[in-house]
């Protein structure tokens, strides 16, 4: 288990490219022997993909209910009429 956690890590802080060169280098050269380790690399690699993804959707819903509460909601009609005059066409 602990070895298991320690290659996540590396496979992390590779990742992240928070290693020095020197170790970039023997993790690399691991990647070259062990097909396992490369396994785990690219499986890693989506898994941060699909969870970067996930939050830049999330982002974009919080973005978008708080647009429609500024540019929809009468409480906020004075700051719309603002915006709108600001990036329309003079």
């Amino acid at each position: 288990m602990r070895t298991s956690l320690i290659e996540t890590e590396q496979i992390e802080a590779h990742l992240l490219q928070l290693t020095n060169p020197g170790d970039t280098l023997v993790f690399e050269a691991k990647l070259l022997l062990d097909n396992e380790l490369s396994d785990k690399l690219h499986w890693q690699k989506a898994a941060y993909n699909i969870i970067k993804l996930y939050g830049r959707n999330q982002l974009k819903q919080e973005i978008e209910v708080v647009h429609q509460s500024l540019f929809n909601q009468a409480r906020h009609k004075s700051f719309s009429e603002k915006i709108r005059q600001i990036f329309s066409k003079q």
